[in-house]
């Protein structure tokens, strides 16, 4: 994080917090050249490529029920989708992110 250059370094600071911060057994390093967090295994990972928003892959999204709308696509591999574009998408997302987070 501290070599990251990337234009909403901040939000996804504050998307990296909100995952630490809401279950103490999830766990972080490095896939992707971005943050990835694990419980058990693989639960979701940066996609730093795109400037214009946040993104977070979900490898195994289709098992999570999502009753907030946070994880987004149907993709045949499973991984589903989540998207922010600014700190007070962030914000507003939080609680969605916590409970897919939980799940």
């Amino acid at each position: 994080m501290a070599n990251l250059e990337h234009p909403l370094k901040a939000e996804v600071e504050a998307v990296r917090q909100i995952i630490l911060n809401t279950d103490s057994r999830i766990t972080e390093g490095i896939k992707w050249n971005a943050p990835g967090f694990y419980y058990k295994a693989d639960m979701t990972v940066f996609m730093l490529r795109a400037t214009e928003h946040v993104h977070l892959v979900w490898p195994s999204g289709m098992g999570i029920d999502d009753s907030t709308g946070l994880l987004e696509g149907d993709y045949p591999d499973g991984r589903r989708m989540s998207y922010f574009t600014d700190m007070d998408d962030v914000n507003a997302k939080k609680a969605s992110l916590e409970t897919v987070v939980r799940q």
